[in-house]
């Protein structure tokens, strides 16, 4: 599976909302309760990137304070804030010299529905590439219209075609060769040049431009977000529920899955997929805690050979009786307390009339009670039990 990284512009100053970013940055305006980038974070951190970096500008260091260094769903975020504004194209500078991989590349004022997977599926990448979407409902943005693709897919110019910039990139790393420390606009210069030397290829996709650049649209984003994101959930415990329980498993030849848990899980596609795991081997010194990490990784890139996407990871590593001073506690997290769930439902637009918790003891009984959440006994006809 190939390497890539995730980028996603963050440094807009958003004049034409007005008074709603007087005070926060662009990416951080709420909408249905959580912030515009964090809808991003959630929909891409399900597929393998390896790292991704958030390059900010206006008001930048609250999206540094909110992200910077934190774990999302396997992947750590880096932040980067311009300390002199350089447009969308001159932004690159800041992570020139901090990706090492080819990346995907997208503003963190759009969102639109693409899957990004057929790029990891491949070995090897000679192109740069573009999503366009039909220009029928963004008519404010002018940035790279009238784009077409002929048979091998290079984009060019036609004044008669309808697609658009969806704002969506796939760039080789060598595209950061050429990058200066100064303005340049990624649409109007990199972009363009591209396309003059046939350097691009282009992707339709029929899914249309969510963005929040503008009041009307902003005002859309809240009912058109709510449609497309917000969806019941599934949460599981781990051990004795996805794989067989033999204590401590943190090895990866030592993580035997569960009878039908594939099928199963192949079955829940409209449903998030969560996992909350009591992972008390840590504080008892069993392994440590990129162990955990190191054994995930592997496994999410199994789950997405198989067409599974887990929306996010979290485990608790303390306990009251370990022996690692750093995890040798009481705490909220570990269940039967329910703080991994709560964290989970803070930042997501998730369903929970619809939504369930399947464990294998009491602790996660209890746990999702706390919660409000239904509850299921895993059992040995798994797939049964889920259809």
């Amino acid at each position: 599976m190939k390497k890539i990284d995730l980028v996603i512009l963050a440094g807009g100053r958003g004049k034409r909302l007005g008074a709603i970013t007087s005070k926060t940055a662009k990416p951080l305006i709420k909408v249905n309760g959580l912030p515009f980038i964090q809808h991003l974070i959630n929909f891409y951190s399900k597929f393998n990137f390896e790292n991704i970096y958030i390059i900010a500008g206006y008001k930048g260091e609250l999206i540094k304070k909110k992200f910077h260094n934190k774990i999302f769903n396997l992947i750590k975020i880096t932040c980067c804030v311009e300390k002199k504004r350089k447009d969308t194209g001159g932004a690159l500078f800041e992570v020139k010299n901090k990706i090492k991989n080819d990346f995907i590349l997208v503003n963190g004022d759009s969102f639109i529905n693409v899957n990004l997977q057929l790029f990891f599926n491949k070995r090897k990448i000679n192109y740069n590439y573009i999503f366009l979407n039909n220009n029928t409902t963004y008519k404010e943005n002018k940035k790279l219209i009238n784009l077409d693709i002929n048979k091998k897919k290079i984009v060019f110019f036609n004044k008669n075609s309808k697609l658009m910039n969806s704002g969506v990139y796939y760039f080789k790393k060598n595209l950061l060769r050429d990058i200066k420390n100064k303005k340049i606009s990624l649409e109007n210069d990199i972009l363009t040049e591209l396309i003059k030397q046939k350097k691009l290829k282009g992707i339709k996709t029929n899914e249309n431009v969510i963005d929040i650049g503008i009041k009307k649209n902003f005002i859309k984003a809240e009912k058109l977000l709510l449609q497309k994101l917000k969806r019941p959930a599934i949460f599981f415990d781990r051990d004795g529920v996805i794989n067989h329980d033999n204590k401590y498993v943190y090895k990866y030849n030592d993580f035997i899955l569960k009878k039908n848990i594939l099928n199963s899980l192949t079955k829940l596609k409209k449903y998030y997929l969560f996992i909350v795991t009591n992972q008390s081997g840590i504080a008892r010194g069993f392994y440590k805690e990129k162990d955990f990490y190191l054994l995930h990784k592997k496994l999410k890139k199994d789950f997405i050979k198989k067409n599974i996407f887990f929306n996010d990871i979290l485990f608790c590593p303390h306990h009251p009786e370990g022996i690692i001073n750093k995890y040798k506690k009481n705490c909220l997290c570990r269940k039967p307390g329910n703080q991994m769930l709560k964290k989970i439902i803070s930042s997501w637009n998730i369903d929970l009339k619809k939504s369930y918790m399947i464990g294998d003891s009491k602790s996660d009984e209890d746990s999702a009670k706390k919660t409000k959440i239904k509850f299921i006994y895993s059992n040995k006809n798994f797939l049964k039990e889920i259809k």
